[in-house]
């Protein structure tokens, strides 16, 4: 596995929702780098996920919120995500991961999304 910049060159066999990951990124001047590797399969069937996010278990990502045109997800940010430079998602796949800055995530990309966050604080198991 190796970090690439930006999209891959050669998108057969992707999948759509990956491909407007990388358009809307790239759209809207973002830089980014990416990851490919071997699906990871983390949770169980969730019919919301795909219903509202149009991603995959196992696929969680932020950049799901661009497919969520209602605005029936309501995005959480732990306030330590946003302290750090860097923060990591999926492209809606499990089969590649970027890397974004965290300024932009949750400055232009957000904001392109139409989404607002609510920054909570968490303080671990009660």
């Amino acid at each position: 596995m190796q970090l690439q910049n930006g999209r891959p060159t050669d998108t057969t066999g992707r999948l759509d929702k990956e491909i407007r990951t990388y358009d809307f990124l790239d759209k809207l001047g973002i830089e980014y780098q990416r990851i490919d590797h071997e699906a990871a399969f983390t949770m169980e069937v969730c019919e919301e996920m795909e219903k509202y996010l149009d991603i995959t278990p196992g696929s969680v990502s932020v950049m799901g919120l661009m497919n969520d045109h209602d605005n029936a997800v309501r995005l959480l940010v732990d306030e330590d995500v946003l302290k750090g430079e860097w923060v990591g998602c999926h492209p809606c796949i499990n089969t590649s991961s970027l890397r974004i800055k965290t300024k932009d995530m949750f400055g232009p990309v957000i904001k392109a999304m139409h989404h607002d966050m609510t920054v909570v604080t968490l303080t671990g198991e009660a």
